[in-house]
């Protein structure tokens, strides 16, 4: 059986038997040697003689916990009550809700926060839209819009699909920067449809988050929105990514002793992360890059499997023409960043790169080459994995970044705001904490947050796209 286990295979099982020495051990010995991990224990009730328990056991996938379950079963004197699967458990009637802000007591409440109260602020952001930044729900809340169309590591599966990624990722804007966001998940496909329908639903919100839409309709959905509205929009798996990829090479380089302007950068993947980093690592001054996708290096006068995504890393990187596959473009090179699919390399096949070779491999849940493989020839290994160090987490950033994007009223993304969203994320780790396994923050560092959120606000102040609004406007002096 698999050794790996993680809590999201987890499971409970509540267990009854009699309450005497030994009783437990002979459970416990089973779970483990069927290859589950214990966690926590705790004790439901206790009858007479006999108690009954909640055990929650990690597992490595789906059919291990069956092969558990049945194994537990079959234990003489233990009657097996329920087994149930905690992921699916905690996802019940789904993960987030709506709360009210404002008490609802009593007349007097009704009548300002619905009629006739409410009259008097429709007809005031009506005449003044500003205020509406002000007066509603715009000041905090952020719309994660996908088509399921990229989810994951999980393909094209639908709205439907995706709609429990984006609840997770509301919860995760409200756990890590306070802000309100809410999914989004359309029931089409189409880039037309797509920027209509964000448009039509764009008064109702402070920013536009895209998510899990396919490349290269991403690239298109994501240009035409920003072009067409005035809040800010951002697609999370192009930029979101760049940056905390950007955060990670800017320590990992010093770890490395190596020089940002000189490296040689390898990427697996040319779909919206690809394109993304590619443009995140010029900004910086990287060179030399080299993208590949399925069918070898992208290179000026491909013809083959292009799109104008592709066509402009043709014109933009790979500027000495190299025409091979992703194994032969490892040669020399300081970083290799995959953003494709898994099992791609193994760790020998990082033995032509550089000295002190850096590798973010984060195809998720199985990356380009495992950790293990690769330890032996690298200097530095990141994934996109929590059961790993260094992960490399989008979390790092986004939150983050609306919650500056909100606070200065910004109307657009740039540029220069990622970058500087991935020095603040890279300065949270200090020089004493920097290490080979140690280049990155964790997720729950409650420093990241805010210092991203100032770097934005305070790049979107200095650039000047941002919203002028009179103070009155969050003053109900009369």
């Amino acid at each position: 059986m698999p050794t790996a286990t993680s809590p999201s295979y987890g499971i409970t099982i509540r267990a009854k038997y009699e309450n005497t020495i030994g009783s437990f051990s002979r459970l416990a010995a089973t779970i483990a040697q069927a290859g589950g991990s214990l966690g926590e224990i705790e004790i439901v009730e206790i009858e007479g003689k006999d108690i009954i328990r909640d055990i929650n056991v990690d597992c490595a996938n789906e059919e291990q916990a069956k092969w558990i379950a049945a194994a537990v079963r079959l234990l003489p004197q233990v009657e097996i009550i329920s087994v149930t699967d905690r992921t699916f458990s905690m996802h019940l009637g789904g993960k987030i809700e709506v709360c009210s802000k404002s008490p609802l007591r009593n007349r007097e409440d009704l009548s300002m926060a619905y009629t006739p109260g409410v009259a008097r602020v429709s007809l005031a952001t009506s005449d003044e839209p500003g205020k509406s930044f002000a007066l509603t729900i715009r000041r905090n809340t952020v719309a994660v819009v996908s088509d399921g169309s990229a989810v994951l590591g999980l393909g094209n599966i639908g709205p439907l699909g995706a709609l429990p990624v984006m609840e997770g990722k509301a919860m995760l804007f409200k756990k890590f920067a306070g802000v309100d966001a809410f999914p989004i998940c359309l029931s089409t496909q189409d880039a037309e449809d797509i920027v209509s329908i964000v448009k039509a639903i764009s008064p109702t919100f402070g920013g536009i988050n895209l998510e899990d839409i396919a490349a290269p309709k991403c690239f298109e959905v994501e240009e035409r929105l920003k072009a067409e509205l005035d809040i800010p929009v951002f697609h999370d798996d192009q930029h979101g990514t760049a940056a905390v990829v950007l955060a990670a090479l800017l320590n990992a380089t010093q770890v490395a002793n190596k020089e940002i302007h000189n490296l040689k950068v390898v990427i697996s993947g040319a779909g919206a992360a690809g394109v993304a980093c590619s443009k995140a690592l010029l900004a910086i001054g990287v060179a030399d890059i080299i993208v590949c996708d399925t069918r070898g290096a992208i290179y000026a006068g491909r013809t083959e499997h292009m799109n104008p995504a592709k066509q402009w890393l043709a014109e933009n990187t790979n500027k000495g023409g190299f025409k091979g596959d992703l194994k032969q473009a490892l040669k020399g090179a300081d970083l290799l960043l995959g953003v494709s699919g898994p099992n791609l390399l193994k760790g020998e096949d990082l033995k032509v790169m550089a000295k002190n070779p850096i590798v973010f491999a984060l195809s998720n849940p199985v990356p380009e080459v495992m950790p293990e493989e690769a330890a032996p020839y690298v200097c530095v290994i990141a994934t996109g994995r929590s059961d790993y160090p260094n992960q490399i987490n989008n979390v790092l950033c986004f939150p983050g970044l609306f919650r500056g994007l909100l606070d200065s009223f910004a109307m657009t993304v740039t540029q220069e705001m990622i970058v500087a969203a991935s020095k603040a994320i890279a300065s949270s780790v200090s020089a004493e904490e920097l290490r080979p396994d140690y280049i990155i923050p964790s997720v729950f560092n409650a420093n990241v947050a805010p210092a991203v959120a100032k770097a934005v606000a305070d790049v979107a102040r200095e650039q000047g796209v941002v919203r002028s609004l009179p103070s009155d406007y969050f003053s109900a002096a009369l």
